[in-house]
């Protein structure tokens, strides 16, 4: 009879089921020729239930040093709880602690990712909402592109879990599985595209305008009327291909220039209402954690999200330009949100 050597998850199995058929440790041992010290060990460790935990009393903080943790948790954002308490010298005070006492008085959030806007950003804001305060915005056609990945953000695959019920399984691939560039355009309550760009091609000032010869142009904007296309103000953001003197020679060409071509402020993804429609596109694809396995098939998803995006959502967001301006004004070139 071995001693030493541990016992199997199938002997100690037999061994549960042979105590609940009444046999005793010494018949146990016998049947599984095992030593008999090594199944009453067993037993004895079995029947011991876990060592309650013993609470320690926690640490008291006056009504002085709490009004010191409220003044430093507010100026000092997305800092840890320790770092908080550190700072008002409050030592001794375990972190589960520190975090019921700042779940009073704050919540856990992200940073909010905004472009850096300086003195000059703000200056350049507030001189483009001035000059385009008294402009009629359902003539301005917004446009700008969106990349889509398999997986979409990290964030979007949360939810509520039921108890008992396990969560569901993500596939992890890098760089999120690859992604698609889609390219629209808003205008009124009129959608324009959406419209791919072709995979691997990477978007310079030649091959961006070749992409809106290839779509825009030829797909939309070449059966629209002359009064219509006299207008239209066509809007782009200040990314290179678009801004480029080759870009802005190749729209010259097409016949919007000068004041049919919108000047943008830098840093200002916040002004034009495009942005969130691809807020409302990427909620639809991406609700509750959908993953693709295809570049097609987010592709395809764009397309039946887009098409779901009816005539009023898109003049409300073409509407709120005016609203847009005076908060820019209002906030002297700050930055407004969404």
């Amino acid at each position: 009879m071995g001693q030493k050597k541990d016992l199997t998850g199938s002997e100690k199995s037999k061994i549960v089921r042979y105590l609940a058929e009444g046999c005793s440790s010494l018949k146990i041992a016998k049947l599984l020729k095992r030593d008999h010290r090594t199944i009453k060990r067993f037993i004895q460790n079995s029947q011991q239930g876990r060592k309650k935990r013993v609470e320690k009393p926690r640490r008291k903080i006056t009504a002085h040093e709490l009004r010191k943790v409220k003044r430093a948790a507010a100026k000092m954002p997305l800092a840890t709880s320790l770092a908080i308490f550190q700072s008002c010298n409050i030592t001794g005070v375990p972190k589960s602690t520190r975090c019921a006492i700042l779940r009073d008085m704050a919540k856990v959030r992200k940073a909010e990712r905004r472009p850096p806007l300086n003195k000059t950003h703000k200056l350049k804001r507030q001189d483009w909402a001035k000059k385009y305060l008294e402009t009629d915005f359902s003539k301005v056609l917004w446009t700008d592109e969106m990349r889509v990945s398999l997986d979409g953000p990290d964030g979007w695959a949360r939810g509520w879990i039921g108890k008992g019920q396990r969560a569901p399984v993500r596939l992890r691939r890098q760089q999120g599985g690859g992604g698609v560039l889609v390219w629209a355009g808003i205008i009124k309550d009129e959608l324009v595209g959406p419209f791919r760009v072709e995979d691997g091609v990477k978007l310079n000032s030649q091959s961006y305008c070749q992409f809106l010869e290839d779509t825009f142009f030829k797909q939309w904007y070449r059966k629209k009327s002359a009064s219509f296309k006299k207008n239209t103000i066509f809007m782009q953001d200040n990314a290179p291909s678009h801004a480029s003197k080759y870009s802005t020679a190749w729209l010259a060409r097409k016949g919007i220039k000068e004041e049919k071509l919108m000047t943008w402020p830098p840093c200002s993804p916040d002004l034009n209402p495009i942005e969130n429609l691809w807020s409302i596109i990427k909620c639809e694809i991406y609700k509750e954690g959908k993953q693709y396995t295809s570049l097609n098939s987010v592709w395809e998803a764009v397309v039946a999200a887009a098409r779901n995006v009816d005539g009023e959502q898109i003049k409300t967001l073409t509407e709120s330009m005016d609203g847009r301006l005076l908060s820019v004004l209002a906030k002297k070139g700050g930055y407004i949100g969404r």
